[in-house]
């Protein structure tokens, strides 16, 4: 990959959609991951100076903090830290009393099963994207999603959370071109090495909930070539999500019964 030529296109055409939606500068949520990294450097190539990093942990992992801060140093990114640990253990007492009072720790995902972990989980990025939109608003910025197109293609992302955005600089580069990415642009080494991870809960790792390795994903997006497991999980993935990469649908009503 031409990681020079990618660079340089991914921050013109950041800076062509900033132009272009008329706003000021663009807001990114820095996780401490590789994804956020690649488009805090990008979007600091594309608007020097007009570029907000917020860090918004909600009982994180305290090396995510220390991770997003060396990449907003790295990239000479302002942050604003946001603690959303109380408005996340509110909307978990205030949605579902009965079940915040079954966890020993506050109502934090891992001490429930099932979809009633998937829902509290998913709490974390919806919360995210409302602090994100709210500086967006605040300041006439637009919001950079950090979404690859690996985890685009399967998924891999929550609805109305890291997927609502308004522009994706990396959605078509695979996991294994962001991390060649990164490397160019000089993202941090321990930010690049970490095993990658959505920080939903203590432990909780992206392929170990995907069920599959990116190497094996991204081979297939790019090749088509995978073993016959590797090939059905995909599809099977790809098909349940699809809702995820397209609009509500809107129900069209005969004109006659509409008259």
């Amino acid at each position: 990959m031409d990681c020079a030529g990618v660079a340089n296109y991914l921050a013109g055409w950041i800076r062509d959609q900033v132009s272009s939606a008329g706003a000021q500068g663009v807001v990114v949520g820095i996780s401490g991951g590789i994804d956020s990294a690649v488009v805090t450097g990008l979007s600091g190539r594309a608007v020097p100076g007009r570029v907000l990093g917020l860090l918004l942990p909600a009982h994180s992992n305290p090396q995510d903090m220390d991770d997003a801060k060396a990449v907003a140093q790295t990239f000479g990114v302002p942050t604003k830290v946001i603690d959303l640990a109380p408005l996340f253990d509110l909307a978990v007492e205030s949605f579902d009393p009965g079940a915040a009072r079954e966890s020993s720790k506050g109502g934090t995902p891992e001490h429930y099963s099932g979809l009633l972990s998937v829902a509290v989980a998913n709490l974390k990025p919806r919360l995210r994207m409302i602090a994100l939109y709210y500086f967006a608003n605040k300041l006439n910025y637009i919001v950079a999603g950090t979404g690859n197109r690996s985890e685009i293609e399967i998924g891999y992302f929550t609805k109305y959370g890291d997927g609502g955005v308004d522009i994706l600089p990396i959605g078509a580069l695979v996991k294994t071109q962001v991390w060649e990415l990164a490397r160019f642009l000089g993202v941090p080494e321990k930010v690049i090495s970490r095993t990658p991870t959505a920080g939903l809960w203590q432990g909780q790792t992206d392929e170990g909930e995907m069920g599959i390795a990116y190497r094996d994903l991204d081979r297939f997006i790019l090749t088509g070539q995978a073993s016959p497991e590797v090939r059905e999980r995909i599809a099977s993935m790809h098909a349940r999500s699809e809702h995820k990469r397209r609009c509500p649908p809107v129900a069209q009503v005969a004109p006659e019964l509409l008259a």
